[in-house]
C-alpha cells in the first residue's frame, strides 16, 4: 500500500492511500508544500491538484479520514468538531473525496496553528 507523510511543524502524520483517483493524483504531485489553515478542529491546506467531486464524496468524516476538498483544491483533516458539526460529528464545509486513512491519532493536529508550514512527501 502506498503511503504519504504530512509534516506540520512538530506533527508528523503518516497516511495510507486508498485506491481512488484523488489519491493517485495527489501521490503523483508529491512532494509539495503549503501553509496550514484551521476551521474549528480541522486543518486544511492547498494542493497543486485540481479534482472534481467523486461519486462517494461526503461531508461527515470518521476520525482518521483524510479528505480532499474540491471547492478549495485542498486537503482537509478533521480531528474534532467544526463550525458545521451537529453534535459530536466531524463535518467538513461541503462534500469531500476521502482518499486516505491516518496511521495514528489525528488529535495531535490540535497542535497545528494557522500559518504552520506543511510538507507532503512520499512515505
Amino acid at each position: 500500500m502506498r503511503k504519504m507523510k504530512i509534516t506540520m511543524g512538530q506533527v508528523v502524520l503518516e497516511v495510507e492511500l486508498l485506491d481512488t483517483p484523488t489519491a493517485q493524483r495527489l501521490y503523483e504531485a508529491l512532494p509539495f508544500q503549503a501553509s496550514a489553515n484551521t476551521w474549528g478542529e480541522e486543518v486544511y491546506f492547498s494542493t497543486p491538484v485540481g479534482m472534481d467531486q467523486e461519486p462517494d464524496a461526503r461531508d461527515v468524516m470518521e476520525p482518521g479520514d483524510i479528505a480532499y476538498w474540491p471547492l478549495g483544491s485542498a486537503i482537509a483533516i478533521a480531528f474534532g468538531r467544526t463550525p458545521a458539526s451537529q453534535g459530536d460529528e466531524l463535518r467538513l464545509a461541503s462534500p469531500c473525496n476521502v482518499w486516505g486513512r491516518a496511521i495514528g491519532d489525528v488529535k495531535q493536529l490540535a497542535a497545528v496553528s494557522p500559518g504552520t508550514e506543511i510538507r507532503c512527501e512520499k512515505g
